[in-house]
């Protein structure tokens, strides 16, 4: 299938769930712990399974001379050791996860009219993991410049969730808060979507070295949506060197080697009533800058920077946190960056890239958060196949990424991670 297969590989990346004082599910992504000498013992053992990966994803099927059916499939799975998160609060904790297990199909009816159908094992290793419909799009092709998509999609947003889960430059990519459709775990009254999808409508076309997208969506339904408001999101990008390679509004965080690029893009969501709670609602404005700066050395590797800043007001009371049906959407200024360099020279199968990144949050309301993390990816084939070994230290995991009520504490502690990726 191909680059095609893109089309069905976006989402969100690790996540756990727990229950807080209010009972409301929260999601956090450090959250499956491990050793480090299990970790690079199950690295080893990993890259000889992943020795004989295939390069070409997935399959197509041709009906006819026009239509055609498409499926593949991806994995993700973990091994984490985080300091001093051991049940009795003294040890390194040791846990396997089950990251991202993902059907996807997709099939051609005219030339211009396709359909798409994902699935997703939703919060993969928690007590409420299950089988879902991640997206289900109908498809109206028109020309590279004027396109729609209708159904449950994307929402359009800031890089490295047009990336998905499998097209970043590092296992955890999601480390800024999240969007509404993201931060919610939900449908429907109370919720505003899931892994970053929602319900409604894209207009999005390639002009050239611009892309565009502009959306209208539910949005979050009920609490302090009161007049049952719609979301409205767009991104925009402009690709200064090379034209990436990506099909409809989706984006990579990088090409290993194969385009220079240097793109900027422009992110923004609006809903009134968006957020905080029925007796204490608040606007949600949501925007996001990102720049990602990729260069081949030629004989000597291949370098990468990607950098994103988030500014979101929410405009409601903190008297929202004592309330049961709060959406208590972040509030405040976010940045992350990251640097790699992807070595020249095979080692194995496969070729090593070094990189560092460090992401900073500051709420309004809230007790600000930072995390440090230098890695090691293994590219095997690609976004296709790829092992990560990497380790993090800051309180992003202790504070999390998603509970901005005031007084939130957590001391820094320390994490070595290992990551698998397969697709086909």
């Amino acid at each position: 299938m191909g680059r095609v297969k893109r089309n069905h590989l976006h989402g969100r990346a690790t996540r756990c769930l727990r229950w807080e004082s209010r009972q409301k599910l929260e999601r956090v992504t450090h959250c499956a712990p491990g050793t480090a000498g299990r970790a690079v013992s199950f690295l080893l053992l990993l890259a000889g399974m992943l020795w004989s990966a295939n390069a070409n994803a997935g399959m197509t099927y041709k009906i006819d001379d026009v239509r055609s059916f498409s499926a593949g499939v991806g994995l993700r799975g973990s091994f984490s050791a985080v300091d001093k998160a051991s049940p009795n609060g003294d040890s390194w904790s040791n846990d396997f996860n089950l990251d991202n297990a993902r059907i996807y199909l997709g099939g051609t009816i005219l030339e211009w009219l396709k359909v798409e159908l994902n699935t997703e094992c939703t919060f993969c290793g928690s007590d409420i993991q299950d089988f879902v419909v991640l997206d289900a799009i109908v498809k109206f092709e028109l020309s590279p410049y004027f396109n729609i998509w209708a159904g449950r999609l994307l929402v359009p947003s800031e890089r490295v969730e047009m990336d998905g889960p499998y097209y970043g430059n590092v296992y955890e990519n999601y480390k800024t808060p999240f969007y509404p459709s993201d931060f919610s775990v939900d449908f429907g009254t109370g919720g505003a979507g899931v892994y970053a999808r929602d319900h409604g409508v894209n207009i999005w076309g390639n002009a050239g070295k611009l892309k565009y997208v502009f959306g209208v969506f539910n949005g979050l339904q009920g609490g302090p949506n009161a007049d049952d408001n719609l979301l409205w999101a767009t991104r925009i990008a402009y690709q200064f060197l090379d034209v990436e390679d990506n099909p409809a509004y989706y984006t990579s965080s990088t090409y290993y080697g194969g385009a220079d690029v240097l793109t900027l893009g422009f992110a923004a969501q609006y809903q009134e009533d968006g957020a905080g709670s029925s007796a204490h609602p608040g606007d949600f404005l949501g925007i996001s800058v990102d720049l990602l700066f990729e260069k081949s050395l030629g004989d000597a590797g291949v370098f990468t920077f990607e950098g994103e800043f988030k500014h979101f007001e929410t405009d409601y009371s903190t008297a929202a946190f004592g309330d049961p049906d709060n959406f208590g959407m972040f509030d405040g200024n976010a940045y992350t960056g990251t640097a790699l360099y992807l070595l020249p020279n095979a080692t194995g199968p496969g070729k090593l890239q070094p990189y560092l990144r460090y992401t900073n949050i500051d709420p309004s309301n809230s007790s600000s958060r930072e995390e440090g993390e230098a890695g090691l990816n293994y590219i095997i084939s690609g976004h296709n196949a790829k092992v990560s070994l990497f380790y993090q230290y800051g309180d992003l995991a202790t504070k999390s990424i998603v509970n901005f009520a005031p007084g939130v504490t957590g001391e820094k502690v320390s994490a070595i991670k290992l990551g698998v990726q397969l697709q086909i």
